[in-house]
């Protein structure tokens, strides 16, 4: 018998969320995606490594700017965005339990951030580091509870057949210890990435990962789950909406939007109320 997965009350804001690592990056496969000047940039996964059941994107598929040697090298998808050529649904897997354990955690209705490490193309883009640095780049609002070691078969006929679009499904041995399905109508590939790190170098974060999550900032951050409570979920969104409306010339450093923020009454967590 199929089993009945638990959706979220429309009218009821998401109580935490978590933010997590995905994307290319200086080791596998030894670039980064490109950050542009009005803030758009390039989302570029990275490449499959195991062997898989099905037909998978390359990176010639994508269209992103890679070396020529890995434009027929197969990806792994994931997270997963229809806005990106090969996808057709908002999923996520992770086999790996650093990842897996606080996205298990979380709830129907919760939020999902997704970081990646972008190089600007150019050195002189203000509200960014020179060389490289942490950004939001898509987010999902989980339109089920997350799928911990995901059984397909007891899943409802609907539901199954969105969640095998996902790149652990292509694999020809399945192995993600947690599954997301993201909301189509609350989840998005942003526009405009949202930056985590300082102006000042890459592996300096800001207000976004000291004062809106958990998380201390210090050592490799930008590698780590970072979680949000549901004031620096409520804030972080708000930041995320703000920064997609603003025109290129208006965009600022990322401290500056939190001010606003402030300015109209949204706390931000760590400052005084």
């Amino acid at each position: 018998m199929a089993t009945v997965q638990r959706r979220w009350d429309e009218d009821t804001p998401p109580r935490r969320g978590v933010a997590i690592n995905v994307g290319a990056n200086s080791t596998l496969p030894g670039i980064r995606g490109r950050l542009f000047t009005d803030g758009r940039f390039e989302y570029i996964p990275i490449p499959e490594r195991s062997q898989t059941a099905r037909s998978v994107p390359t990176y010639g598929d994508l269209e992103v700017a890679v070396p020529e040697e890995l434009l027929d090298t197969e990806v792994h998808l994931d997270p997963s965005f229809p806005e990106v050529p090969g996808a057709t649904e908002y999923t996520y897997g992770d086999e790996h339990g650093v990842k897996a354990a606080p996205l298990g955690a979380l709830d129907a209705g919760d939020m999902v951030w997704f970081y990646a490490s972008l190089s600007p193309v150019s050195g002189s883009i203000p509200w960014s580091p020179a060389n490289w640095g942490a950004f939001i780049i898509g987010e999902f609002r989980l339109e089920v509870d997350p799928l911990v070691s995901p059984e397909l078969d007891a899943l409802a006929p609907s539901l199954r057949r969105r969640c095998v679009t996902n790149a652990h499904f292509a694999r020809a041995e399945p192995d993600a210890r947690v599954l997301l399905l993201g909301d189509p109508d609350e989840s998005r590939l942003l526009d405009r990435a949202v930056p985590l790190s300082s102006t000042v170098g890459g592996v300096i974060p800001n207000r976004c990962v000291t004062y809106l999550s958990a998380d201390s900032g210090r050592g490799p951050w930008w590698r780590r789950p970072l979680r949000f409570d549901p004031s620096g979920t409520s804030v972080l969104r708000a930041l995320i909406d703000r920064w997609q409306q603003l025109e290129e010339d208006a965009i600022d450093d990322v401290e500056n939007t939190l001010e606003s923020l402030e300015r109209t009454g949204t706390h931000v967590p760590g400052d005084p109320p």
